[in-house]
């Protein structure tokens, strides 16, 4: 559902790209756009922007129209329904895109949400569509994910998703909920399914706070800046130093656990039909409640345990936290050169 606070809203979907001729832009961006609540535009905007104000640069904002709108806030049902097709990466039907599959972009900046600790099926769809595929292949990718806490089974089905495009993962940006994990359990599915965001009984706002979401313009100046010495075309990351992507391992256990039971019950909620059908109601009804017992008992207990455990954990702590700050990391060495 369009946001009034969506910078992208009034932006057209379509822009022509033309091949390079003498004056054009020597670098041509490409950023994949699609947000439910606004918070993911107002991040994209801030990597946008200086990208946007170079002459140098040509960036088009590919907006994601999925056919059957996912709204904003979303009725309980409709967002337990979502989870089965998440968890299976089958994708929606999209609008037509306003692109080809031909354009000759440079870089592919791929901002996108979690759901059910997969990406959002409007990403999903983009990446399995035949020209999102072409677009693509061959091409450097920058992933940026806004989310909860938890987004490591997300990250490794993108990854998968984009290796089976042809695509070249070299950066990913983190940006997680700065609230306690069990208050988050509370505040974000509030946040989503009322659209009230503000913090209540003790607890805080939902969602990224304005300083995380204004200091994302450090990864939008670094990517001008890794354009015009065209590092694009190495291996990356050009983000690396600049606190991208730090992963709390502890969550990884509670991940696994999680990712396991969308997919079981995901695959037997949708012999009863697809997306709407009634017949989903009374196994969605009963699935929520075997999760709301999972997450009030598994999780404290897995953090219970690996608290115990830390001292003889530590070293697979450390190799899980540093597969997956893959490519970018979460060094800070070069944050004074791009941050005030």
């Amino acid at each position: 559902m369009p946001n009034d606070n969506n910078p992208f809203v009034h932006a057209p979907q379509s822009v022509p790209v033309n091949p390079a001729s003498p004056g054009a832009p020597t670098k041509r961006v490409l950023l994949i756009h699609y947000s439910q609540t606004g918070q993911l535009s107002a991040v994209a905007e801030q990597i946008a922007a200086p990208l946007r104000a170079d002459p140098a640069i040509e960036l088009h904002v590919e907006t994601l129209v999925p056919v059957t709108p996912y709204p904003y806030p979303w009725p309980f049902f409709e967002f337990l329904d979502a989870f089965p097709e998440s968890a299976h990466l089958v994708p929606p039907p999209l609008a037509p895109l306003g692109l080809t599959g031909d354009e000759p972009f440079d870089l592919v900046i791929l901002p996108y949400q979690v759901w059910f600790l997969a990406p959002s099926l409007p990403v999903t769809a983009f990446l399995k569509h035949p020209v999102g595929r072409k677009l693509l292949a061959g091409k450097p990718v920058v992933t940026v994910i806004a989310c909860r806490n938890m987004w490591l089974s997300a990250q490794e089905k993108m990854k998968a998703m984009l290796a089976d495009a042809g695509a070249r993962l070299i950066d990913n940006v983190t940006l997680i909920d700065p609230g306690p994990t069990l208050a988050t359990f509370i505040t974000t599915p509030r946040w989503l399914l009322s659209g009230k965001k503000a913090g209540f009984w003790g607890m805080p706002d939902a969602g990224l706070d304005h300083t995380q979401i204004r200091r994302t313009r450090r990864f939008g100046l670094a990517l001008r800046d890794a354009l015009h010495a065209g590092e694009e075309q190495g291996p990356g990351p050009l983000l690396h130093g600049l606190g991208a992507s730090e992963v709390d391992p502890k969550l990884y256990f509670s991940e696994r656990t999680g990712t396991r039971s969308f997919f079981v019950w995901g695959k037997l909620i949708r012999l009863a039909g697809g997306p709407g059908r009634a017949a989903r109601v009374p196994l969605l009804a009963v699935y929520v409640a075997f999760l709301v017992t999972l997450i009030v008992s598994l999780v404290p207990a897995s953090l219970a345990i690996q608290a115990l455990l830390r001292p003889f954990m530590r070293p697979w702590l450390t190799q899980i936290r540093d597969r997956f700050e893959l490519p970018s990391g979460s060094a800070t060495h070069r944050l004074p050169l791009y941050e005030d």
